[in-house]
């Protein structure tokens, strides 16, 4: 028993002198942190200057939507001799009364007792599938159908060119626009 606390003490003493070794070692950084506290406090510099910017309006209500990829457009307002206009008095047939570009060509008929007629399927994105020809009307901005194939169908819009002739009128110009056929509806 005697041995036992003789190790136990000789173990306390071991840690003791370690424990006082610590705090001495420790001199050091605890100079430091005075030195460091004792130094008067610097300045911190004020943020920079805030320059406001100058407000700018954008109305781009009459211009292409940039989500949507440019289209040549012709730039000539007469074609054949004759103004460019729309027809304002016609009928509107049911497809005018969609945009463009929610419009999809979906597919192509062509009956055998009719072999030069290929008709187009329009897909009017409200789930309605319609069969058109050439000479047919479609879109908001006076569309007509130039010409269909197997894999596009080529349309003429008629939309303001943005410029005034003499007399205050709208000058109006063609745009061609293309369809290509959609894999699926």
């Amino acid at each position: 028993m005697k041995s036992i606390r003789s190790g136990f003490s000789l173990c306390g003493m071991v840690l003791v002198v370690q424990l006082v070794g610590c705090n001495s070692e420790h001199g050091d950084l605890e100079k430091y942190v005075a030195d460091v506290q004792a130094r008067p406090p610097g300045k911190i510099e004020p943020p920079p200057e805030f320059k406001p910017h100058l407000n700018f309006n954008y109305s781009a209500a009459s211009m292409r939507s940039p989500f949507t990829a440019p289209m040549a457009e012709t730039n000539n307002t007469e074609r054949a001799g004759k103004s460019v206009i729309p027809d304002l008095v016609r009928t509107k047939e049911f497809l005018e009364s969609f945009n463009f570009d929610n419009l999809r060509f979906v597919g192509s008929l062509q009956r055998s007792s009719e072999t030069n007629t290929l008709w187009a399927l329009i897909n009017d994105g409200q789930g309605g599938v319609h069969r058109v020809k050439e000479g047919d009307h479609l879109g908001k901005n006076f569309g007509s159908i130039a010409s269909i194939s197997t894999t596009k169908v080529e349309v003429i819009e008629i939309v303001p060119s943005g410029a005034l002739d003499d007399n205050g009128q709208t000058l109006w110009v063609e745009r061609p626009r293309t369809m290509v056929l959609m894999d699926s509806l």
